[in-house]
């Protein structure tokens, strides 16, 4: 990860995330993490957390 401040400094081949939509993706992503019961989602699972967070162009297309 490269913080930056704004879209002419991003990396070419990389996205874009902005302060809110990281914490929103690290809620959901590691907000279960102690939970005794956890256990590791899907892939689907984790395509459905990007999405929901508005992730969801291809940048972000996990690997099948």
């Amino acid at each position: 990860m490269r913080l930056v401040r704004s879209a002419d400094e991003a990396p070419d081949g990389g996205a874009l995330m902005g302060v809110q939509q990281l914490w929103a993706l690290a809620q959901v992503w590691y907000g279960d993490r102690l939970d005794p019961e956890w256990t590791p989602r899907t892939r689907d699972e984790s395509q459905r957390l990007l999405a929901d967070v508005g992730l969801d162009d291809p940048f972000w297309e996990l690997p099948r």
